[in-house]
């Protein structure tokens, strides 16, 4: 699962080509999720999530030390960086936990309340102004989500709370990853990369069961989608302008409930697609506003 907006670095606003970088990554992200699920639902978790940072580093290390060296670990901000790369870490915890007990798409759906907490977390944070209309879109999106979850019905399970607190998470990743704007984009991967392996290898003693053949080639599979996914999500963004892409994001809802349907044979329900898209129509709306926002007026 990914629905980190990285900062753009240089974005020219080309369009169709920054458009297919997060079509093609939004499809590697439901490909990894449906890999995840398969795996934690016979692997423990924190093997799951050391496997797919591990593969992810040297993935990292094959494609980049030999051109870049040291500076592939060079940044002004070093603490900024373990920070943000525990919060992807904690993230990346609760949603393997909570597609334990859930289906993908409605993990998925529940998740998209992330860019919702990060514009109430810009004005604390960032000190970033917000509008009523903003603020407004916000409250829909959170009513999308309690469509969606049906608090007191018993309709979703209890690992939907892991999904919300996942959420508030991926916000504060999200927030930082703002705040590493002028550091190299492939380093600010790479800390996220090593940083979940290294915190991760101390439990493999405790919880490592050797996979079966087939099952290690998903593991590999599962760092080798997570790390091309957001090599991708970073060119995505690099060429375009986030408020252009920020529509096509909620894509990966799509590709979620298409890869729960093919390998589990799960469907959301009526409620579910309801509560989707009302979470998707607010952050829409939100990143058009932010677009507005950011664009001169004419004289």
């Amino acid at each position: 699962m990914s629905i980190a907006v990285t900062t753009p670095v240089r974005p020219d606003d080309s369009g169709l080509r920054g458009v297919g970088f997060l079509l093609v990554a939004v499809c590697l992200f439901a490909t990894m999720d449906a890999c995840a699920k398969y795996l934690v639902l016979r692997y423990p978790i924190p093997e799951v999530i050391w496997v797919r940072y591990s593969v992810h580093t040297v993935l990292m290390l094959a494609l980049f030390w030999p051109k870049m060296r040291g500076r592939l670990m060079r940044t002004t901000r070093p603490g900024l960086q373990i920070v943000r790369s525990v919060l992807l870490l904690v993230t990346t915890a609760l949603f393997f936990s909570a597609v334990f007990y859930l289906p993908i798409a409605d993990a998925s759906a529940i998740a998209f309340v992330a860019p919702l907490i990060v514009v109430g977390l810009s004005v604390v944070i960032l000190k970033e102004k917000v509008g009523v209309r903003r603020w407004a879109a916000v409250a829909v999106g959170f009513a999308g989500a309690l469509v969606i979850i049906r608090p007191g019905l018993g309709a979703m399970h209890p690992a939907a709370l892991l999904v919300l607190m996942m959420a508030v998470t991926h916000a504060l990743y999200q927030i930082t990853t703002r705040m590493l704007a002028g550091e190299n984009p492939v380093t600010t991967l790479f800390y996220t990369a090593i940083v979940g392996s290294l915190a991760m290898s101390g439990a493999m003693p405790f919880y490592w069961v050797t996979p079966s053949l087939v099952d290690g080639g998903l593991m590999i599979l599962l760092g080798v989608l997570g790390g091309v996914g957001h090599f991708l999500l970073i060119k995505a963004f690099q060429v375009s302008m986030a408020s252009t892409l920020a529509p096509f994001m909620y894509l990966q809802l799509i590709a979620a409930t298409i890869a729960g349907y093919i390998v589990f044979g799960d469907f959301p329900d009526q409620w579910t697609i309801l509560g989707a898209a009302i979470v998707a129509f607010a952050g829409i709306y939100i990143g058009y506003r932010e677009r507005v926002r950011r664009t001169p007026a004419k004289a």
